[in-house]
């Protein structure tokens, strides 16, 4: 069962009477013992579990009198169908394919994204994939934003998904972006080391919240514009809209981005394209590097906005 953002009931949990320290997740594990404690500490980190009404962490140990109160979302259907549609493939072999995902499709099914997915999609183009992992995600390894384009890993076997998600769980796994942000970053090339979670306010966003999972973001500057700023990023970490919320969070949201900050009339969408990938091949070891260039509609955008300015100065 996955979290989603429709909730078909609420319990509240008054632990009034409980006079020993325990974590949260066990407690609601003991408390609701149908549920895995996966599930269970998804639904925290996700933010359906708060504790005196803030997100907490999974860990967080639970006093007397403590409020809990949880959420449990109804789960959306997780078996794509199959839905032909072009595809861009950039790398493919018998166990790996890597696709430059178009902007305005999301990665998997989710609450109001049942069909048009790119799942789908690669059910259509190759089904065998429906067997290999999740079935609500079949072979994909990671995600993209459904308004972020660029590259993006599918393993083909069962072993080739291990492989890759053990690469992205060591960090081994180059990951690289370009983004187009307000403002003139300094300094020009940096870390943004903040922890991300739910935010206490709007539980559809992302936060920086004291007691997020940790979260880190490299960038480097690639080109000041007039009144904007062309980066380079690399995430160290890989957290649900990292990137967006990092440089929002340091005063330069992404142009185009209207869920944090970046509104712009040149955009209908944030400027931020997966454009570089490294990882090594789970059968041969051999390590690949794919790049992808700027889609149109943001090469046309950084047109625009170059030409709105007198000052354009490449690092």
């Amino acid at each position: 069962m996955s979290p989603s953002p429709d909730v078909k009931s609420s319990h509240r949990v008054d632990l009034v009477s409980e006079a020993f320290v325990k974590r949260l997740d066990r407690y609601l594990v003991a408390r609701y013992s149908s549920f895995s404690r996966s599930y269970i500490q998804r639904l925290i980190t996700e933010g359906y579990v708060t504790v005196n009404g803030k997100a907490v962490r999974p860990s967080v140990s639970l006093k007397r009198g403590d409020r809990v109160v949880v959420e449990f979302p109804v789960a959306p259907s997780t078996h794509p169908a199959p839905e032909p549609m072009p595809l861009s493939v950039v790398y493919e072999d018998d166990e790996v394919l890597v696709i430059d995902k178009p902007a305005g499709i999301v990665t998997h099914p989710g609450p109001g994204h049942t069909t048009g997915t790119l799942a789908g999609a690669l059910l259509a183009y190759r089904p065998a994939l429906g067997g290999v992992g999740d079935p609500a995600r079949p072979g994909i390894v990671h995600r993209l934003d459904k308004d972020t384009s660029g590259l993006l890993m599918v393993a083909k076997t069962d072993e080739s998904l291990r492989s890759l998600a053990a690469q992205l769980k060591s960090r081994s796994v180059t990951k690289g972006y370009l983004a187009l942000v307000k403002g003139r970053i300094e300094p020009s090339e940096g870390v943004i080391d903040a922890p991300l979670g739910r935010s206490p306010r709007h539980r559809k966003k992302i936060a920086v919240v004291a007691e997020g999972r940790d979260a880190r973001t490299g960038y480097k500057t690639l080109k000041e514009l007039d009144g904007y700023t062309l980066l380079e990023v690399a995430p160290q970490t890989g957290r649900t809209h990292q990137i967006r919320v990092h440089l929002a969070a340091v005063g330069h949201p992404i142009i185009g981005d209207g869920t944090y900050g970046g509104r712009h009339p040149a955009l209908s969408r944030q400027f931020l394209h997966a454009s570089y990938l490294k990882f090594r091949l789970p059968g041969s070891g051999r390590e690949i590097e794919l790049r992808s260039r700027l889609p149109r509609d943001l090469s046309d955008a950084l047109e625009t906005i170059c030409s709105e300015g007198p000052r354009a100065v490449t690092r």
